[in-house]
């Protein structure tokens, strides 16, 4: 391949959605307005963009989860103005969802990496984890309408419930089907007392989903 081919066969897409995918892993974001990604996920921009956050915080919105309570760090960041946004993590698939008004996810916080300004948000803790080695699980809600953009270890997989998952490899879940904490004895006895593996989600809602990615992040929320 010639650079001129190679120039040709790489260049972004014209037009296109707000959220636009140029590959599995980098998403080209036409900013006019407001929009929040996850700090440090920029890869380059185009246009008249500014940026507010830290992008040297804790990564992912977990260190924004803790600072609404300990106003430390917004490794966040609100990309306002006009221009092209273009973000990726880490070399993460990235899967884009349009939410209608009214029509909302739970995420794995660690997972989010940008969605609209017209999407609300609240932040969460499933508490019944705590204290367990999958314990402190925060997870973002969010509300369309709007797009958003979340990511996965490899392609996702989705199930219908009633289905236990490991924490650490649950990304999202639908808004009627809070999930519960579980242990499986058998895994405790199997595996030992310091695999988290013995904990998992449990989810029961028929009329719900859950997604699930074919890998297990360690700590997710450190």
């Amino acid at each position: 391949m010639d650079v001129d081919q190679f120039i040709s066969d790489n260049r972004p897409d014209e037009g296109g959605d707000t959220f636009q995918l140029e590959n599995s892993k980098l998403l080209d974001i036409a900013v006019d307005g407001s929009v929040t990604a996850k700090a440090g996920s920029m890869v380059a921009y185009e246009g008249d963009l500014t940026f507010t956050g830290s992008s040297n915080a804790e990564g992912g919105l977990t260190g924004f989860i803790k600072s609404k309570a300990t106003s430390e760090g917004t490794p966040v960041m609100e990309v306002e103005g006009t221009g092209h946004l273009y973000v990726a993590d880490q070399a993460k698939d990235i899967q884009v969802l349009d939410l209608d008004a009214g029509e909302s996810i739970s995420i794995n916080g660690n997972d989010v990496l940008a969605f609209e300004s017209s999407v609300d948000y609240s932040i969460s803790t499933i508490g019944s984890l705590s204290g367990s080695s999958a314990g402190g699980l925060t997870n973002v809600f969010l509300e369309g309408p709007g797009s958003i953009a979340i990511t996965t270890h490899g392609s996702p997989l989705v199930l219908t419930p009633p289905v236990k998952t490991d924490p650490q490899a649950t990304v999202a879940w639908s808004a009627n089907n809070s999930p519960s904490s579980s242990v499986n004895r058998s895994l405790t006895d199997m595996i030992g007392q310091s695999s988290g593996e013995q904990y998992q989600l449990e989810f029961t809602n028929p009329d719900g989903f859950v997604v699930v990615q074919p890998f297990e992040e360690a700590n997710p929320q450190q």
